[in-house]
């Protein structure tokens, strides 16, 4: 069972380095990568209970999400004309 978690862990810094690789055109993309590279990291850190790694992973993909969206909210305005599109409720 501890093999398992340290398989997860290093999916998941093998999924930032990745990241890290990424040409910034392709922001997006980066941003999932990040993200699914920091839950496998903070599932790794929640394991070994180190609190300072968890907080660090939390916030890590918190960040990741909201730069996504971001990128999101960008090409929606882009292809919009520049006008922001809202949704109706």
């Amino acid at each position: 069972m501890e093999s398992i978690y340290t398989i997860i862990g290093a999916i998941g810094l093998i999924l930032i380095i990745i990241g890290v690789l990424i040409k910034n055109k392709n922001r997006k993309i980066r941003d999932i990568v990040y993200i699914f590279g920091g839950a496998f990291l903070a599932t790794y850190s929640i394991h070994i209970k180190d609190i300072i790694f968890i907080i660090l992973q939390i916030v890590f993909v918190l960040v990741a999400i909201y730069d996504l969206k971001l990128q999101i909210k960008k090409t929606k305005k882009a292809k919009s004309g520049g006008k922001i599109i809202k949704k109706k409720k």
